[in-house]
C-alpha cells in the first residue's frame, strides 16, 4: 500500500514521493538513473574522443586544454541565469529539450567527418554548444532528486547515480578508444543515441520533479531571483565552506585527464592503450561511489572533505613520477576513488540545506564557483605541457593542492560541519 507523504529537508522545502518505498522499488528513480547511465556512458565515451580529436587535428595540447576550458565557459555565462530558469519552469521538459538538443549538436561531427568538412573550430563550437546544454540540464537535475526519492534516502540515491556513472566510465573509456580506432566520429555517434535513450526515460516519469506544495513559478526579474540564490549559498557558513573549497580542488582536478593523456602518448601508448587506462577512472569511481555514504558516516563531512584534499595531493606527486601506463592507470583508479567521496558528500550536504525552490539557483550557484575554476585548470595544464615536462606539471599541481590542504587544514572550519549525516 502506497500513499504521498512530504519529507522535509534541512533547508526546510518539501519533498514528495512514495511512502515505505525502498530506493529500488521506486519506478520514477530507477527510469531517472537507467537515463542519466545511459548518458553518462555515451559521455564517457566522448570525453576522450574531444581532446584526442583536438590533438589530432591540431597537434597542439594547448589547444586541447582550450577546448575543455571552451567546455566549461558556460557554467560561467549561463549558470545562475539557467539556475533561476529552471526554478521556473517544468524541470523535466527541460531536462528532456537539452538531452534532444545534445543528440542533435552531437551528431553533427560524425556528419562532417563524412562530409570532410570536419575543423577544431566545429568541434569547439560543439563541445560549447553542449556545455550550455549541460548547464541548463544539470540545473534541473540537480534540483529534481529530492523530489523523487525521500529525504532519507538522498544520499543513497546519490550515490547510486555516481555508482552508475563510475561503472559506466569502466567500460567507456576502452569502448572509445576502440572507437576511435575504427573512426573518429563514432564516438560522438555513440554519444548522439545515449542522449535519445535518457530523453526516452525521463519521459516515462511522473510529475515535474517539483515539490508538493511549493510556492508558485515566479514571473519577477532573473537579476533578483538570481542574487537570491547567491545569498542563500554564501549566507550558509557550511555550504559557502564546501562550495569554495570545491572550487579550490577543481582547479587541479580539471587538469588530471590532459595530463595523463600527455604522460601515456609520451610514453608511446596508443589511443586503444588510453582509452583502456580511462577505464581505471571508472573502477576506482564504483569504488569511491560506494565507499562515499560509509565514509561520511564514519569521518563526518569535514573529515571526509580533508580527507580527500590530502590524498590528492599525495596522488598528484604519484602522478608526477609515473612513467608507465600500469603505473599511470593505478593513479588514475585512486584519483577516481577519492573524488566521489568529495563530491557526493557535497551535493547531499548542498540538497539537504536547500529549500525546493531556491534549488536550481543554489545549485548553479555552487556549480558556477566550481566551473569557474575548470578553465583555469584545463587551459594551465595545457600552457604547462606546452612549456615544461609532464613531471613538472604535476608538482605544480601537487603544490597547489598541498597549499590548499593544509590552508584548509589550519583554519579547522571544516571540523565544524563534523556532525555525522
Amino acid at each position: 500500500m502506497t500513499g504521498v507523504v512530504r519529507c522535509p529537508s534541512r533547508g526546510g522545502g518539501a519533498v514528495t514521493t512514495t511512502a515505505a518505498v525502498p530506493l529500488w522499488r521506486n519506478g520514477d528513480f530507477r527510469l531517472v538513473w537507467a537515463g542519466q547511465a545511459l548518458s553518462g556512458f555515451g559521455n564517457g565515451v566522448s570525453q576522450l574522443a574531444y581532446p584526442l580529436l583536438v590533438l589530432a587535428i591540431t597537434g597542439s595540447p594547448a589547444a586541447a586544454g582550450a577546448l575543455a576550458a571552451v567546455r566549461a565557459l558556460p557554467h560561467l555565462l549561463f549558470g545562475l541565469v539557467a539556475g533561476a530558469l529552471v526554478d521556473r519552469w517544468n524541470r523535466k521538459r527541460t531536462m528532456i529539450a537539452c538531452d534532444l538538443l545534445r543528440a542533435l549538436t552531437m551528431a553533427t561531427v560524425p556528419a562532417a567527418l563524412l562530409a570532410g568538412a570536419l575543423t577544431a573550430a566545429h568541434v569547439f563550437a560543439v563541445g560549447f554548444a553542449g556545455g550550455v546544454l549541460y548547464v541548463f540540464f544539470s540545473a534541473a537535475e540537480g534540483a529534481c532528486l529530492p523530489n523523487v526519492v525521500r529525504g532519507d534516502q538522498l544520499t543513497a540515491a546519490v550515490s547510486a547515480q555516481e555508482t552508475a556513472q563510475s561503472a559506466c566510465g569502466v567500460v567507456a573509456g576502452s569502448v572509445g578508444g576502440a572507437l576511435l580506432q575504427v573512426s573518429r566520429g563514432l564516438p560522438f555517434l555513440v554519444d548522439a543515441l545515449t542522449f535519445l535513450a535518457s530523453a526516452l526515460c525521463l519521459s516515462f516519469v511522473r510529475g515535474d520533479f517539483r515539490a508538493e506544495g511549493a510556492p508558485p513559478r515566479r514571473t519577477g526579474p532573473l537579476r533578483a531571483e538570481v542574487a537570491e540564490g547567491v545569498r542563500r549559498l554564501w549566507g550558509h557558513p557550511g555550504l559557502r565552506l564546501v562550495a569554495l573549497t570545491a572550487a579550490g580542488l577543481q582547479i587541479a582536478v580539471s587538469g588530471v585527464a590532459l595530463v595523463a593523456i600527455v604522460v601515456a602518448r609520451d610514453s608511446g601508448a596508443s589511443a586503444a592503450v588510453i582509452g583502456v587506462l580511462f577505464s581505471a577512472l571508472g573502477v576506482g569511481g564504483v569504488v569511491g561511489a560506494v565507499l562515499a555514504p560509509r565514509l561520511r558516516n564514519r569521518l563526518g563531512l569535514g573529515g571526509l572533505l580533508l580527507s580527500v584534499l590530502w590524498c590528492q595531493a599525495a596522488l598528484w606527486l604519484l602522478l608526477a613520477f609515473s612513467t608507465s601506463p600500469v603505473a599511470i592507470g593505478v593513479v588514475l583508479a585512486l584519483f577516481t576513488v577519492s573524488m566521489p567521496c568529495f563530491g557526493i558528500a557535497a551535493l547531499s550536504f548542498q540538497l539537504e540545506v536547500t529549500p525546493d525552490e531556491l534549488r536550481g539557483r543554489v545549485g548553479t550557484a555552487f556549480s558556477v564557483l566550481i566551473w569557474a575554476a575548470t578553465p583555469v585548470g584545463g587551459a594551465a595544464a595545457g600552457v604547462l605541457l606546452d612549456l615544461v615536462t609532464p613531471r613538472a606539471t604535476a608538482l605544480v599541481f601537487a603544490a597547489w593542492v598541498v597549499v590548499l590542504a593544509a590552508g584548509t587544514t589550519w583554519t579547522g572550519v571544516l571540523r565544524g560541519l563534523d556532525a555525522p549525516a
